[in-house]
């Protein structure tokens, strides 16, 4: 059986919060997990704080399950707190320059490699690296599940394809979903979803289209008989109490 994994992204940078730029990780990522049957536990757009970034990365590392897509922070000026707080959090403080690292680093900038672009390949003890189609600089990776990718997209983004590619590729456990939208407020459905099973995921989300109410009812199960089961309460209500309703999704 497949192990569940949660997927958490971390975006780092101030310029994303103070408006000097728009985020574009999220979106990429989110799409790429939802393309392979996968879904987001959480996202963070957090500054350039190491405290913060600590905590962030403490609690994503106390999830069993956790997969982390981490951006930004992994560069060579003093702002660039990642691969730091990386290694204190995931290592023990362990860290070491790693060869490879600097050998693409040497090769790209050559002298101007040093004294500083060579601190790129400072990382966390036992660090994988990510490939950069960019400038060659590498991301990185540890324990199969916490990647480490820069702020840019248009290096981030093969580097987020190729941590899936390789490790998270598809997702094998099927889940069956039943959706209803009803001609009611989900006020008159309260009852019934306090009795919806643990195992099944609850979505309800009102809307007011023409000056009416209505609530789009969604539940999700890998049980598809158990679903099913659930959903019913919601439909022989809907029948008994003559509210309208239809088996799916409408704007």
């Amino acid at each position: 059986m497949q192990q569940e994994f949660n997927f958490y992204s971390v975006i780092i940078g101030t310029e994303l919060l103070n408006g000097r730029r728009k985020d574009a990780h999220f979106t990429f990522l989110n799409e790429q997990l939802l393309k392979r049957g996968w879904t987001h536990k959480a996202s963070f757009v957090i500054e350039d704080d190491t405290n913060l970034m600590k905590n962030i990365f403490k609690l994503i590392k106390a999830d069993k399950n956790s997969v982390m897509f981490c951006f930004g922070g992994i560069g060579a000026t003093p702002d660039d707190y990642t691969r730091q707080i990386a290694s204190e959090v995931f290592t023990d403080g362990q860290t070491q320059y790693h060869e490879k690292a600097k050998e693409l680093i040497v090769k790209q900038f050559g002298d101007e490699a040093f004294p500083h672009r060579i601190e790129m390949a400072h990382l966390p003890i036992n660090a994988k690296l990510l490939k950069n189609v960019v400038n060659n600089v590498p991301g990185f990776y540890l324990e199969n599940r916490f990647f480490f990718t820069p702020g840019f997209p248009s290096m981030s983004q093969s580097m987020v394809l190729e941590a899936l590619d390789k490790y998270y590729l598809k997702n094998s456990v099927e889940k069956y979903r039943l959706t209803l939208t009803a001609q009611c407020g989900e006020n008159d459905l309260i009852d019934i979803m306090k009795r919806v099973s643990k195992q099944v995921e609850l979505s309800s989300l009102p809307k007011i289209i023409n000056d009416k109410r209505k609530v789009v009812l969604s539940l999700l199960s890998k049980d598809k008989k158990e679903l099913e089961e659930n959903f019913s309460m919601f439909t022989e209500y809907l029948d008994n109490k003559k509210i309208e309703y239809e088996l799916k999704d409408i704007d």
